[in-house]
């Protein structure tokens, strides 16, 4: 039977704001026509120096940002202001009882509460690490050389470790989000998904995507990864033989790149300057259905910037050399969206990994929704852009040259 919505939520607030019963509490998913701040949000009480706190890990597309709120006025702010948010989902455990909350279209509350066999003990510790999408142990990160061969991370590896953990967060994210929405099919074992990833090089985010995509989601998928090195062919082929996984490894230019298929979902990952716009091109041409690249450096438009005159009221800006190279890359990638938006993309520009990890963090991820795009407001915003800066995006001509492949 459902109940008023917001007599639920007023229980479930109680019991949220419970330090000594809460076990852990999680909100999820959306009500019909809206939209929360955030994806899911997870609640527990932890024990710090300064007395038990409320502690809050909200999760948007790419990131985990936790919180920590003294027992009280604070706590109960916090939890006050998750419970106005939209969610469509809670799962509320106590030491006594499980309570999962499901808001209908109707916006009504449907409460299904368990009683448990017997009271439980709480984990007040606040030093728990961090869920792994993949354990440490896992074999591939022997393989592709982050761990030694008893598992362990090696001290040197970490940052890579740490920007293979946050790749797999936005792609399971990105996936997921796609094929729910019907933007990506949902794969099978006779037809799996078709991943490309362009300027693979070692490959380690290939085969992590694989691995996790199979073995945690349960997604069929059959990768490809293509380089201009046969050195990073072989290499690649012998880990994937090793690991006893599907992947195929090819020697080629990503903006010569031919496979039996068109993929389905393209990597580009910390592909160099104009390598980026190539692999984005490609994207374009097979129509990938989602598209995931973290470009490098941006010197093409960098070197227009220093050569063209400057618009006013921006020469202070350009004046100085830092302020330059940080300005290219904010137009480089601002223009690549754009592009991509016009050919029918949606487009999202999203933080990689935190900048303590590496300076270059930026991820464009585009996800195809309709048909290439000839005018209105979004053309005539680039045309503006680009002239304005006297700059041409290299990102253009390749497009421009898939286009008249197509004619």
């Amino acid at each position: 039977m459902s109940e008023p919505l917001l007599r639920v939520l007023a229980k479930m607030r109680s019991h949220l704001l419970d330090p000594d019963a809460l076990v852990k509490a999680v909100a999820s998913g959306r009500q019909k026509g809206q939209q929360p701040t955030w994806k899911r949000v997870e609640f527990r009480y932890v024990d710090l120096k300064a007395g038990r706190h409320l502690q809050v890990v909200a999760y948007d597309e790419t990131q985990a940002h936790t919180s920590n709120h003294a027992v009280g006025d604070a706590a109960r702010d916090a939890v006050d202001a998750l419970l106005d948010e939209p969610f469509g989902n809670w799962h509320v455990e106590t030491t006594t009882q499980s309570h999962q909350v499901r808001v209908t279209k109707k916006l009504e509350a449907l409460l299904h509460t368990t009683e448990r066999s017997e009271e439980v003990e709480v984990d007040r510790g606040h030093d728990r690490d961090k869920e792994r999408l993949l354990a440490e142990d896992d074999p591939v990160f022997r393989a592709i050389g982050l761990t030694d061969a008893d598992g362990k991370l090696k001290p040197s590896r970490q940052a890579k470790y740490r920007q293979v953990e946050e790749f797999l967060r936005l792609l399971d994210a990105s996936i997921g989000d796609a094929i729910k929405r019907g933007k990506l099919r949902r794969p099978t074992a006779e037809e799996p998904l078709r991943v490309a990833d362009l300027g693979c090089g070692n490959a380690y985010l290939t085969f992590a995507a694989q691995r996790f995509l199979t073995e945690v989601r349960g997604l069929p998928v059959r990768v490809t990864g293509i380089d201009v090195k046969e050195q990073s062919r072989e290499h690649n082929t012998a880990i994937a033989a090793e690991l006893g996984v599907e992947a195929e490894f090819v020697v080629g230019s990503i903006s010569g790149a031919t496979l039996d298929e068109d993929p389905e979902v393209v990597l580009a990952l910390h592909a160099c300057d104009t390598a980026t716009d190539e692999a984005l091109a490609r994207a374009v041409a097979w129509r990938a259905r989602l598209v995931l690249a973290a470009p490098c450096c941006h010197h093409d438009i960098a070197a227009q910037l220093r050569r063209n005159p400057t618009p006013s009221p921006y020469a202070m800006v350009t004046r100085h050399g830092i302020l330059r190279e940080r300005l290219a890359d904010t137009l480089t990638d601002a223009l690549r969206a754009s592009l991509l938006r016009l050919e029918g993309y949606k487009v999202d520009v999203v933080q990689f990994v935190e900048s303590q990890h590496t300076p270059r963090n930026t991820m464009l991820r585009a996800v195809l929704s309709g048909s290439p795009v000839k005018g209105g407001g979004v053309r005539a915003e680039y045309d503006e852009m680009v002239t304005a800066w006297s700059i041409r995006p290299r990102l253009a001509d390749l497009l421009a040259e898939v286009d008249r492949s197509r004619a």
